[in-house]
């Protein structure tokens, strides 16, 4: 069987690819792979290299895009900076611009925080915590 390489790309939809295309690219640090404008068959799109062989495609669309929260209450989809300290000149840049974000959060394996993207979406952002080498307590059967 095939090995997973990870996601190849997540798609967006906005009406104002624009003003999107400045977001992740100025405040998050996504670079642009390539755009395409409309044409009677197709819709305007973008996509943006968003670290390794990932990308973020956006598409412009006339109805507004949902926002609504994952049945976790995250985003429902994340970015990953490599450390704790980028994760805070993240946040730092996110503020800076204007734009809503979380305060981060510690989960067991990461670090996290959610912002709101210029559609109201919500977009986690994470870095990954370093692994320990001592060994987890042993589990107990309450005896």
């Amino acid at each position: 069987m095939p090995e997973l390489l990870g996601i190849n790309h997540l798609t967006l939809a906005t009406t104002d690819l624009d003003r999107l295309l400045a977001y992740y690219t100025e405040v998050l640090g996504a670079s642009p792979a390539f755009e395409r404008a409309a044409t009677a068959a197709d819709p305007r799109i973008a996509a943006l290299d968003i670290g390794g062989d990932d990308h973020l495609m956006i598409v412009e669309t006339a109805a507004a895009p949902p926002t609504d929260l994952d049945p976790l209450g995250g985003a429902g989809w994340a970015l990953r900076v490599a450390t704790y300290g980028q994760l805070c000149e993240v946040r730092e840049r996110i503020l800076e611009a204007g734009w809503p974000v979380g305060e981060i959060a510690t989960l067991p394996a990461q670090w996290t925080m959610t912002a709101r993207d210029p559609d109201g979406r919500p977009v986690d952002i994470r870095a990954h915590r370093p692994r320990t080498t001592t060994p987890a307590p042993a589990a107990t059967d309450g005896v």
